[in-house]
């Protein structure tokens, strides 16, 4: 028996259902916005009613879509803690589409005057910044047939996210202006600026007209927003846990942790869910701050982690978390490199939320997918890496883990010739892997083979053009590959807070 409104178990619903009425469009349907952002709203409405049902857009794979139009909406989370296990059903989406399949039907959607929030989890890589600049990579395929079509729509349709966004707004904007918010979920500093920013390079590099962006001042938001969940891909065992807790069959359950957090500007065009009724919502004036420690303290260590975990042959992220080495690097990175580097909100204990991270990554249970942390680093480690190592490098200190971080996800992307970097590694999905191995062809040696990288226009300019740092990762890349990831470690900790010669 299959999960539908006619077996619905009301007993486990988590909040209020929405209404048939849709006020939210949602880009990206996979697990963290059904974990997060889906969970948050049904929460709201059930504090306060509203017509914010969801329309639920893929981008690309239906796979997901097709599962929830079958079964009415409803999905299940299967919550994971040290403590045990729970399941809750969610049931606010009203309406599905893909992308791919109908691109000119989502920007209507995005038209649509009663839609009046739009969200994205489309991943870091989804926003196509171009590395080097932090702007819109107009070298990208997807950005370049988006920016080649018709922005009035007569063209084919857009491919890409930032297309998709652009489009809507300039159909939106012919249809009479209704007010909207774009509200990026993803983790990406200062998110909602940034998406504002690239959808309006786009939109300029399209050639749309001045009168546009004067109604995106006036009448078109984007706040900042930090969002914070672990929310690892599903299982088998996570299907058949569900259909034991629930007692029907769920083809597209999500997994998470008991953990969850969204701290938000409230800086909404037209109006917004009751979104502070919900478990872990913050509205601060203060967003920057709580991203910075996100991305940083959390997500930053968590690349580590996974790198040095996947090259040490370590699967899920409690048992790399658990290796010595490991947590020593961890909290070297922390305490050395990333705390100093943040400006703390008000009455925030940065020793409580350490220790709970360490907590939320010794969660056996869970057992979160070491390959799924370390995949798409390319992007993620931009927002982790770049301005806190270029802190340090500025006072002649060199950031040893942060070093070490950039060389454990070259040795695990774009290994050295004659280098495995193991089964785990390999199964890390890297979009830019192609491009990686175009920029180190011909190289002669794993010296010429990371600067290559370093200077390809995977690292931003501003630290590349610290030749220190490139050396010291080319350094801790030949650790790794002579010596092994635990002796590359031992190096970058013995190097603690080390003046640069």
């Amino acid at each position: 028996m299959n999960l539908n409104r006619e077996n619905f178990p009301r007993e486990l619903q988590i909040g209020a259902s929405a209404p048939e009425a849709t006020g939210i469009v949602h880009i990206g349907t996979a697990q963290f916005h059904r974990a997060h952002a889906a969970v948050a709203t049904a929460q709201a409405l059930a504090a306060e009613p509203g017509d914010w049902g969801i329309v639920g857009v893929a981008s690309h794979n239906p796979r997901i879509v097709e599962a929830l139009r079958a079964q009415d909406g409803l999905y299940s989370i299967l919550q994971l803690t040290p403590e045990g296990e729970s399941a809750g059903i969610v049931d606010v989406h009203r309406r599905f589409a893909v992308a791919a399949q109908d691109p000119d039907g989502v920007v209507g959607l995005i038209a649509e005057p009663r839609h009046r929030i739009l969200t994205l989890t489309v991943s870091e890589g989804g926003y196509h910044r171009d590395a080097r600049t932090g702007g819109l990579d107009r070298a990208d395929p997807g950005i370049a047939a988006d920016l080649a079509g018709d922005l009035a729509g007569e063209g084919p349709g857009p491919v890409t996210s930032i297309g998709l966004v652009a489009r809507g707004l300039m159909r939106r904007f012919a249809d009479g202006g209704a007010p909207l918010t774009v509200l990026s979920c993803d983790n990406m500093l200062s998110a909602g600026d940034r998406t504002r920013s690239l959808v309006a390079e786009f939109l300029r590099e399209a050639g749309a007209a001045e009168d546009l962006f004067a109604w995106m001042d006036e009448s078109v938001t984007f706040p900042n927003g930090m969002v914070d969940r672990i929310v690892p891909a599903p299982t088998d065992a996570t299907r058949e846990a569900v259909a034991r807790l629930i007692g029907c069959e769920d083809a597209v359950p999500v997994l998470a942790e008991g953990f969850t957090m969204w701290v938000l500007e409230d800086r909404f065009a037209a109006g917004r869910p009751a979104w502070e009724h919900a478990e872990g919502v913050v509205f601060s004036d203060e967003v920057g701050k709580y991203e910075l420690v996100k991305l940083r303290l959390l997500n930053g260590s968590h690349s580590l982690i996974a790198y040095l975990g996947a090259l040490d042959g370590r699967e899920t992220i409690p048992d790399s978390r658990m290796q010595p080495f490991v947590e020593e690097c961890v909290r070297n990175a922390i305490r050395d490199e990333y705390l100093p580097s943040i400006d703390l909100p008000d009455g925030f204990d940065p020793d409580a939320y350490i220790a709970r991270l360490f907590d939320r990554w010794t969660n056996v249970a869970l057992g979160d997918r070491t390959s799924r942390v370390g995949s798409d680093g390319s992007s993620k480690l931009l927002d982790r890496i770049p301005e806190p190592a270029i802190r340090l490098l500025k006072r002649g200190v060199m950031p040893q883990q942060m070093a070490l971080t950039a060389a454990a996800w070259i040795a695990c992307a774009c290994p050295p010739a004659g280098f495995d970097p193991g089964p785990v590694a390999s199964a890390m999905a890297e979009p830019k892997r192609a491009a990686l191995a175009a920029a180190v062809a011909g190289a002669g040696g794993v010296r010429e083979h990371v600067e290559a990288i370093v200077h390809g226009g995977f690292l931003p300019d501003a630290l590349a053009a610290h030749d220190a740092f490139g050396r010291r990762v080319a350094e801790l890349v030949e650790a790794i590959v002579a010596d092994g990831v635990r002796a590359a470690a031992a190096d970058a900790c013995r190097g603690r807070l080390a003046r640069i010669p």
